[in-house]
């Protein structure tokens, strides 16, 4: 979509571009936010997707329309491209086949090209396009948002429930070791939430090992403390969904847990966005290129503890999108690539939130202005990484006036003393990051905490979201 790949992650006439023209500045942004697996090619493109386009000689590839976007697709990149671009930049890939034109067949030969080790027609078309070795994907996406209106081959839940599971079960019969991912609804406003999932699954239910969620959140004149709760509505919508599927399991009386993956889930200001009927014909144009805010990278750090919450359901979670494409990554084709201010809570998570996720049941009061929907003014979730007994706690103070004040009781075999604490908010919640000013919002440190045997108190300014680390004593 946009500019994500085109003029993105690849771009052969930037100074940074490798020999296969992808951005090296992009990649080693990419490396420090800590990305672990990518989806491709995604979203609503996928729908009207021909894979077979962008395989082979560059000069042989069609130039064809992607109608999900109004765009012109020259295919110079394609899924041997993402594979070379997936190792350098160390991200799994999770690949996702078009469920909306196409069928059963088509991603059948899908699989067979990317895994497939020779001798067969699409795994010998692969080899003489350069690639010996097969790609071995294991992770796979069964269509995008099919019962979204906007969606190319959009289909009732009974359609897409009996495709999706024979498309399962035949991409099985070629690789039994595959991860597939079923659509859930396409977010939860739709009138289809709920029933979607619940019928969807009593067709794939024992096929799939995942069902998909999908949510953006936005900020508008009349919801700010609603949007600064948006991590307690994910949580909601994370529980709902979890109780569908357990519901459907426990009507199969199937032993099977299904795991959710979260595959879509950002900021995106879609009321600046002119809409899909309103886009012009053009080649990689600037789509949704949202400029985010310190406040908004507090939302999003409070987003990645709802994840980190329900790390006991959720197995996969893709911050959509990469670069450009309200992303965390900023390019233009004369300046280097930068952070936006939502990279920040991201990279930091995903450096220390390792090992398990502990149980934190947060008390105190609800903030003020989302009283009715029950979200604390001071939420809190925390990791432990068994290798090393880091402890990382993670908090959002959601009150938009007042400081909060953060009491945990830290039990630990081995006494503890606190190696960071950083912070984003709590002033200039407006500022950004720009190409001019590229490091305008970064985490800064804060000494306003204390330790004190096992309890640890901590201020949270008004709007922030933080993180201290504890580790063990030095001797301990």
């Amino acid at each position: 979509m946009g500019r994500c790949v085109y003029g993105g992650v690849y771009d052969p006439d930037h100074p940074s571009a490798d020999a296969d023209g992808l951005r090296s500045d992009v990649l080693d942004l990419v490396r420090e936010l800590g990305v672990s697996v990518v989806r491709y090619p995604g979203g609503n493109f996928v729908s009207g997707y021909r894979w077979e386009d962008g395989v082979g000689p560059r000069e042989g590839r069609p130039v064809t329309l992607d109608t999900a976007w109004s765009s012109i697709e020259r295919n110079t990149f394609g899924l041997n491209e993402f594979m070379t671009w997936a190792k350098r930049a160390r991200v799994e890939p999770m690949m996702a086949v078009n469920l909306g034109t196409r069928g059963v067949e088509d991603a059948c030969n899908l699989l067979e090209y990317a895994n497939f080790g020779k001798g067969t027609r699409y795994s010998d078309l692969r080899i003489s396009h350069g690639v010996r070795e097969p790609h071995g994907i294991r992770l796979w996406c069964l269509g995008n948002e099919m019962d979204g209106p906007w969606q190319i081959g959009q289909k009732t839940a009974t359609q897409y429930g009996q495709l999706a599971a024979e498309t399962a079960k035949a991409m099985r019969r070629i690789d039994p070791e595959l991860e597939l991912v079923a659509c859930g609804s396409s977010n939860e406003r739709m009138p289809t939430f709920g029933s979607w999932e619940a019928e969807v699954l009593d067709h794939a239910y024992e096929y799939v090992d995942y069902i998909s969620l999908h949510a953006y959140f936005e900020q508008t004149p009349t919801n700010r403390a609603q949007f600064l709760a948006s991590a307690h509505t994910m949580d909601t919508f994370i529980e709902g969904v979890v109780a569908t599927c357990d519901h459907i399991g426990a009507k199969k009386r199937s032993r099977r847990k299904l795991k959710l993956s979260f595959d879509e889930w950002n900021l995106w200001y879609e009321s600046r966005f002119a809409g899909q009927d309103n886009l012009d014909w053009a080649e990689a144009p600037r789509l949704i290129e949202d400029e985010y805010t310190t406040e908004d990278a507090v939302v999003v750090g409070s987003l990645l503890m709802s994840l980190l919450r329900h790390a006991d359901r959720i197995g996969v979670a893709c911050l959509a999108q990469l670069v450009n494409v309200i992303a965390p990554i900023r390019t233009e084709p004369d300046a280097d690539a930068w952070r936006q201010t939502i990279f920040h809570p991201f990279a930091l998570t995903a450096r220390h939130a390792r090992g398990e996720v502990l149980r934190v049941e947060p008390a105190g009061p609800a903030a003020e202005g989302a009283e009715d929907l029950g979200a604390p003014a001071v939420d809190v979730t925390a990791t432990r990484d068994p290798e090393t007994g880091e402890i990382a706690v993670f908090a959002v103070n959601r009150d938009e006036a007042r400081s909060g004040k953060l009491e945990l009781k830290v039990r630990s075999t081995a006494p503890l003393r606190v190696v960071e604490h950083v912070l984003m908010g709590g002033a200039d919640l407006l500022e950004t990051n720009s190409r001019q000013k590229p490091d305008r919002v970064t985490p800064r440190p804060s000494t306003r905490h204390e330790l004190v045997g096992e309890r640890l108190t901590a201020e949270l300014p008004p709007v922030s979201w933080s993180m201290i680390r504890l580790a063990p004593a030095e001797g301990a």
